[in-house]
């Protein structure tokens, strides 16, 4: 029965066409992109803020809407790498370039908040590593998500790895934030 289902499966595959496959996938990323805009509007409207600070404010409302987002275009996404199964090089290539990825994270982890002089170059560096430490769980999930469509074993392993990097250094992040209150310098 396992087996007849996955034939019917197959089958649906290949009765689509092309188009209509990356139709269905960019249906799915509009529809993500629009109710997170539906929320944050619905969430700005309930939840006047004060007027003050109103910068750091709109950093916070870009991250609500980046995380909101992230976590609806998971939908669509796994629905493209479905797709993508039947080609072996691309998830090859997508299990290194996400182990690589993995591996800023750390590195982004150990650089943010160890510079020693203010200058242009490190607001950057340390930006983009506050970002990347933020945004660790996020693409920790995505691995995950990866990981349950990649049709190789050792793919799968090379995803759950990155993914379990990530998760690390989200928890260095956390760590760091929110039990010492400080990044160690």
């Amino acid at each position: 029965m396992r087996s007849g289902a996955r034939t019917s499966d197959a089958r649906i595959g290949h009765r689509m066409s092309k188009l209509s496959k990356l139709g269905l996938v960019l249906a799915g990323y509009a529809a993500a992109l629009l109710f997170t805009f539906a929320v944050s509007y619905l969430w700005d409207r309930l939840n006047p803020s004060p007027d003050a600070s109103g910068g750091m404010q709109a950093f916070g409302d870009l991250l609500r809407f980046v995380a909101i987002f992230g976590v609806l275009a998971l939908a669509p996404s796994a629905l493209a790498l479905y797709f993508l199964r039947p080609f072996k090089k691309f998830w090859v290539a997508l299990s290194i370039g996400s182990l690589a990825l993995a591996a800023t994270g750390v590195l982004s982890a150990l650089m943010v908040g160890r510079t020693q002089h203010s200058t242009g170059a490190n607001l950057v560096v340390n930006f983009f590593g506050l970002m990347k430490v933020l945004g660790a769980p996020l693409f920790g999930l995505g691995f995950v998500v990866f990981a349950l469509f990649a049709p190789t074993r050792r793919s799968r392993w090379i995803f759950v790895t990155a993914a379990a990097i990530e998760f690390a250094v989200g928890g260095y992040g956390y760590f760091c934030l929110y039990v010492l209150g400080h990044w160690p310098s």
